[in-house]
């Protein structure tokens, strides 16, 4: 696992703000871009992994800007959090056609197939766990192929669908609650 780069503050540098605590974690917009893409860039990794292990077909594709959306997803949640992304364990999962069979018969496993796990930062402990549920797509933003393309591509490839879910698990009790 790899640890996310995000912009880490100085607490050793007395200079600044004397301790001052900012709620909104990113400056401008440019570094909450680039914490969005970082984090996108970390889910593709894990999801070429999962390709290789856990998918038997030749492609995996995703809708344009899915996994922007996601990330800004989980940066909204991890906002709240005492210690924000780095206390963040990631459960990856995917729901196919050959898990809806499985998941009528057994209610257990209504995340479907496990796919990985991301902790953004070893050296913080867990504060909150975040489950992301990917689907896959039966029809919608695929059927503009043609149809050459489908028949191509019909038994090697799954399509994520657009539709996903955010679970959040907290780890800890606050005194507010």
């Amino acid at each position: 696992m790899e640890v996310l780069s995000l912009a880490n503050v100085d607490y050793n540098n007395q200079e600044e703000c004397a301790w001052s605590y900012d709620s909104y974690p990113f400056a401008c917009e440019s570094e909450c871009t680039k914490a969005v893409n970082d984090l996108a860039d970390r889910l593709e990794e894990e999801l070429k992994f999962a390709k290789r292990n856990h998918f038997n077909s030749g492609e995996v594709l995703l809708p344009f800007g899915l996994l922007q959306r996601i990330s800004r997803d989980i940066l909204e949640e991890a906002e709240q959090e005492p210690c924000g992304i780095r206390g963040c364990t990631l459960y990856l999962h995917f729901k196919g056609e050959d898990n809806k069979s499985s998941n009528n018969n057994n209610n257990n496993n209504n995340n479907g197939v496990s796919l990985g796990t991301v902790k953004f930062d070893r050296s913080t402990a867990s504060t909150f766990e975040i489950t992301l549920l990917l689907k896959q797509s039966t029809a919608g933003w695929n059927s503009f192929l043609p149809q050459f393309l489908k028949k191509i591509t019909r038994g090697g490839t799954v399509m994520i669908d657009t539709d996903y879910k955010l679970v959040k698990n907290k780890l800890y009790r606050s005194y507010v609650e």
